[in-house]
């Protein structure tokens, strides 16, 4: 297939798209007529899908709030948007949010170290991510531990690619991605244990309960506690963590709900990797590291903890309107004290690579406060849709240094023979290196007309403001952007029942914190995403499939002004330039096909490339294919499922120059395919026993390669076996 190229080609494709998803509904359709006869006509269409399945276990039709605050479906979001299950957590063993993003819809993964990951969407990185719909800003930079959030807190993963400004306000036209808590929504007691283990010794044990405590049921009270740790296929790196959540919700009268809860992730890791692997020898060749190798110590760290406590009150007004009010408070705490080693290896005596310890600590606060009205209106004789909000968010950021006594560092000696008891050094006096506070807020509404029982039409705007001030590394930072307007358009036209087509417009802003050769800080980046489309719904919405084409336009993205320095300072000079852009497509369809038979399967191809036409955004690749389907046996093997997929991904890259020779060289991760398994039984009684192959073929690939001209391997074969207890 073609990259798609220029906006004109965007709407081109449609045809193309339109076309295409025919093609799918038609094979669809000869799998259902495996199960029944088709219906007659549109009177019986929904009767006669809710026969064909009971479930669509990999896709919901429950009503959304990540993309528009409207509270729409999946068919009814004129973007693209991905839900991650809570079946197909469980399905496909995950755990992590790093391991979310390596198995959703158009986005990437890149895991930096044992601690941090990067993730992309579209050419551009995530940087909006949200918890039961609220913002958050995470930095991967000082991270705490956040791309390791764990999900056994939360319900689903919703993922919305593109430009998501207007409930987001600041960050990249890449995705938002948002963790939905569990609640505790049954008015009976149920329980679920889950204890399971896998390679290197990793065990854990999650509790996840549910009571109602007053009211017949009108006040519940949910708990999860999990404990997990173990070791890795990397040498002397041994994982450590605690996971607690509580939740309240209780209904105080009809109208009116409360949710209150508090979360908790200490994550204690030992034998922590800093940067990566060397890629060169002495002589320039490249390296040839088993995956096992580390540059960790036996006093290595990068411990972290998470806590969150929240609130929301829900009113309804009427039968037609209701009002959300919602406060949190995060806290994000970092205790880093690692080793960074660089240089190159000479083959012979394993010498030639240099330490570079640190000791850093980091302290990310952070409270959100907002209001969301949500209501229905009549106008013309239709009844149409309408939200108007507020938001509010303020975040503090200390990140404290403690430098190493560099006169006394021990030599690194044969790196060959490397066993981590390399002797931690002194520390000195504690520097305040950064000391950010960053304020955001704003105002938006947006509102869904219906022109007509086909056609619908969501317009709506954000008006938002975001500043930062403090200094990092002895720079004054004191820049942002305020009441700057992010429009938000989408049109959606049901063709035939359950086929639609749309087109959206959405804005996003980020402001930079390069300055130009005047000393000026440079304006917020501009990010736009145009879309357009057809959704299709199969089966009374147990299948769910989408074709979209996409072109993200980024305005003001700062570029090296050759020669010159900011006044005052030693800092290289910035200008703003225009041009850079992604275009591309996706397809994409999640549910189930026949009963018991559950899908999920997508592929995403784009180009995102500059003002001078250079691809951006090279450690990330721009093919992904990812695959994953179980099926449920009846009759005599009732209680069995199994299941498998592939996670493909294209070509990614770096362009450095080599160290030793001083010629250009491209270090890349060329085009690799993972093999996952899966194969579950129902016991009686509600036990159930699960088994999940990764990389079952044992495919040797890197995480990623050119990070500071390091390089990381991927995980290994891996088999988990859980057994898990329903009550």
């Amino acid at each position: 297939m073609r990259i798609l190229g220029g906006r004109g080609s965007l709407f081109r494709e449609l045809a193309f798209v339109a076309r295409a998803s025919l093609l799918i509904g038609g094979s669809v359709s000869v799998h259902a007529q495996v199960a029944q006869k088709p219906p007659e006509n549109d009177e019986t269409e929904a009767a006669a899908n809710a026969d064909i399945v009971v479930t669509g276990s990999y896709t919901t039709n429950d009503q959304l709030s990540s993309a528009t605050g409207l509270g729409l479906t999946i068919q009814e979001t004129p973007q693209s948007v991905t839900v991650m299950t809570a079946q197909r957590l469980e399905d496909q063993a995950i755990r992590t949010l790093s391991d979310v993003i390596n198995n959703a819809a158009g986005v990437s993964a890149k895991a930096f170290d044992s601690t941090r990951n990067g993730f992309s969407a579209r050419g551009f990185a995530i940087d909006n991510y949200q918890i039961d719909g609220v913002p958050l800003q995470w930095d991967a930079g000082y991270s705490a531990g956040e791309s390791e959030i764990d999900v056994g807190l939360y319900e689903r993963v919703e993922i919305v690619r593109g430009a998501t400004g207007l409930l987001s306000g600041a960050g990249n036209p890449s995705a938002s991605v948002n963790l939905v808590r569990k609640h505790a929504d049954s008015r009976t007691f149920t329980a679920t244990l889950t204890a399971a283990g896998s390679r290197w010794n990793n065990y854990f044990g999650m509790l996840d309960v549910t009571a109602p405590v007053a009211g017949n049921g009108d006040v519940r009270v949910r708990g999860v506690a999990k404990y997990e740790e173990g070791d890795s296929f990397i040498d002397f790196l041994h994982n450590k963590k605690l996971v607690l959540y509580g939740v309240l919700d209780a209904d105080l009268t009809r109208n009116t709900a409360l949710s209150i809860g508090a979360s908790y992730q200490d994550n204690a890791p030992r034998g922590t990797l800093w940067g990566g692997l060397p890629v060169w020898n002495s002589d320039g060749t490249r390296t040839d590291w088993s995956r096992s190798k580390t540059i960790g110590a036996d006093w290595t760290r990068w411990s972290s903890t998470n806590q969150t406590y929240f609130a929301n009150l829900t009113q309804t007004i009427g039968s037609d309107w209701a009002l959300k009010l919602y406060g949190s408070y995060s806290r994000n705490q970092s205790d880093m004290r690692l080793l960074y080693l660089y240089g190159q290896v000479d083959k012979a005596t394993g010498l030639g690579m240099n330490p570079s310890p640190a000791n850093y600590r980091g302290d990310l606060k952070q409270i959100d406060l907002g209001a969301r009205l949500n209501g229905k209106f009549k106008l013309l004789g239709r009844e149409h849709e309408v939200i108007l909000g507020t938001s509010f968010a303020r975040q503090t950021l200390d990140f404290y240094g403690f430098p190493p006594d560099y006169g006394n560092l021990d030599p690194i000696g044969n790196f060959y023979t490397w066993d981590g008891s390399y002797a931690e050094p002194a520390w000195g006096a504690r520097s305040h290196d950064v000391d950010w506070r960053t304020k955001q807020w704003g105002y938006f509404g947006a509102t869904r007309l219906s022109v007509s029982d086909r056609f619908k039409v969501i317009l709506g705007g954000r008006l938002s403001s975001w500043e930062r001030i403090g200094v990092s590394y002895g720079t004054n930072a004191d820049f942002g952007d305020r009441n700057r307007f992010l429009p938000y358009a989408g049109a959606l036209y049901d063709v035939v029942p359950g086929q639609t087509l749309y087109a959206s417009y959405s804005k996003i802003f980020q402001p930079q914190s390069s300055q130009d050769r005047n000393g000026g800080f440079l304006a917020p980046v501009y990010g736009v995403n145009y879309e357009a489309g057809l959704k299709s719904r199969f089966f009374g919405g147990a299948l769910n499939t989408a074709l979209s084409v996409f072109r993200i336009e980024q305005d003001n993205l700062a570029q090296v002004d050759t020669g010159y320095l900011v006044p005052g300072t030693i800092n290289q000079a910035y200008y703003a330039a225009n041009g850079a852009r992604s275009t591309g497509f996706e397809i994409e369809a999640n549910g189930e096909i026949l009963p018991g038979w559950a899908v999920s399967g997508n592929y995403t191809q784009f180009s995102a490339k500059d003002a001078d036409d250079k691809r951006i955004n090279t450690l990330f690749a721009q093919k992904l294919l990812r695959v994953f389907s179980t099926y449920r046996f009846a009759g005599a093997l009732e209680g069995l499922a199994v299941g498998g997929g592939v996670n493909w991904e294209g070509l990614s890259y770096t362009d450095t120059t080599n160290p030793v020779t001083g010629e250009p060289e491209r270090l890349e991760v060329r085009p690799y395919a993972l093999v996952n398994l899966m194969a579950r039984y129902q016991l009686a009684n509600g036990l159930s026993l699960q088994a999940n192959v990764e990389n079952a073929f044992n495919k040797k690939y890197y995480s990623q390669i050119g990070f500071y001209d390091q390089l990381a391997f991927g995980e290994p074969r891996n088999v988990t076996l859980t057994l898990r207890y329903h009550y």
